[in-house]
């Protein structure tokens, strides 16, 4: 890993070049792929949702085959060559030279001649890598939450535009929308089941989730991106890296993204139970939102790391004729969500059909960074001024030796957002 990578404003110069050498894979050679031999694959992210990607294409698609992993850190990356391999050997050729590591290995994976690539790394690093993919000719699979804060949704929304022109097919793991009872449902509320739209609720409620000590030796950088979840840039918070799902689907019900969020949260457990000397985060452990819609309807938003407290996830409608959960008996499916979303990408990529996901995957996840932005400052942020006018959170250079922006103080403590302090833009 050289010391001298570049910052995210320019770190895409390298990808973009060999982007430019390998303009001749286009759509055209990727479905060409499809038919005469199996679709080449590459996994970027090896951690647990990565291998459960990988996993999940790899058992719907004969024609699929995986000859890549690449990873930021060597045992993650190791790993998953070797689960894969492990489980399907017929559907995999990663050899010793195709397992990439370090913080640049996702360009690496990108360039060794692959159709599809498989992003599943921390999403504070999605937008770069999306570019990248799509900029070299690649069909895409991304995870959610698909950016952080609003330099990265303005680069999804460009390779957004990209990946269109180009003919290029995107899949993004917000599986709801592969998922038969959520189809059903959702076309049973807007054929007016409750009547007219009048409100929704959603919710991503839980006890909390997994944290790694900090060990000795060890740089601010790495121990962030191990602790990625912890961190504003990285994860975007917990309103953006899992209440997105609940987010996505108040979305997909109005066909249309919010104009204006206000809200409240804390950072109060978390910050009670601090242990510096095992190392910190910033996130909040609670966010609640009130999303408003062009037409003046609204979302009401919930998502709490709280344990022992009421728990719940789902999404419920109020209309002028009643309320409904959503869910409802939608079509018949040849699988479950996770793996149905990569059948459909696969099936598009086969018969060279448009699929682009990318779009309601770059809305969804800016309304949750919208709603964090409402939450961690106190105040009405409005959605043009957020995408036009919202913080970069990334670092202004990314390297193992290099700080990220939020650093702890004499006593170990991070950086938290307070509101009627913080100001969102």
């Amino acid at each position: 890993m050289s010391k001298h990578d570049p910052s995210r404003r320019d770190f895409l110069k390298g990808a973009a070049a060999a982007g430019a050498a390998l303009g001749s894979l286009s759509i055209a050679r990727s479905a060409h792929a499809a038919f005469g031999g199996p679709l080449k694959a590459a996994l970027i992210g090896c951690g647990g949702r990565g291998g459960g990607a990988a996993s999940d294409m790899l058992s719907v698609a004969d024609d699929v085959k995986i000859i890549a992993v690449a990873d930021a850190f060597e045992g993650q990356a190791k790993g998953a060559a070797n689960h894969l391999k492990r489980n399907f050997a017929e559907k995999t050729d990663i050899t010793p030279e195709r397992v990439f590591v370090g913080l640049d290995a996702y360009q690496k994976a990108i360039a060794c001649g692959v159709d599809l690539v498989l992003l599943a790394t921390p999403p504070g690093f999605r937008p770069s890598h999306y570019k990248a993919a799509i900029e070299a000719g690649k069909n895409v699979f991304m995870e959610k939450p698909c950016c952080t804060d609003a330099p990265g949704f303005r680069m999804l929304m460009e390779a957004n535009k990209l990946a269109e022109e180009k003919g290029l097919k995107v899949g993004v793991g917000l599986q709801r929308r592969n998922e038969s009872s959520y189809l059903g449902g959702i076309k049973e509320i807007q054929d007016g089941k409750v009547g007219d739209f009048v409100l929704s609720r959603v919710y991503w409620n839980g006890d909390g989730i997994w944290f790694r000590d900090r060990q000795p030796g060890e740089s601010e950088m790495h121990y962030q991106i191990k602790n990625w979840y912890h961190f504003v840039w990285l994860s975007g918070d917990n309103i953006c890296e899992q209440h997105v799902h609940n987010l996505d689907v108040g979305n997909w019900v109005k066909g249309d993204h919010p104009v204006a969020a206000n809200g409240m949260g804390s950072c109060l457990l978390r910050y009670k139970n601090r242990d510096p000397k095992k190392g910190m985060g910033q996130i909040f452990d609670n966010h609640f939102v009130e999303f408003t819609y062009k037409d003046g309807t609204k979302m009401y938003s919930q998502c709490r790391h709280i344990p022992h407290t009421w728990g719940g996830v789902g999404e419920t409608v109020h209309g002028s004729k009643g309320i409904t959960g959503v869910g409802g008996r939608g079509p018949k499916l040849k699988f479950g969500p996770y793996q149905q979303e990569h059948f459909d990408l696969l099936a598009a990529i086969r018969a060279n059909e448009k699929y682009h996901e990318g779009w309601h995957g770059a809305t969804s996840s800016f309304t949750a960074v919208l709603g964090r932005m409402a939450t961690y400052s106190g105040k009405e942020v409005k959605w043009d001024e957020a995408v036009a006018k919202g913080p970069d959170e990334f670092p202004e250079k990314l390297a193992w030796d290099a700080p990220p922006k939020a650093l702890p103080d004499e006593q170990g403590n991070y950086p938290i957002a307070m509101p009627g302090v913080y100001q969102p833009y």
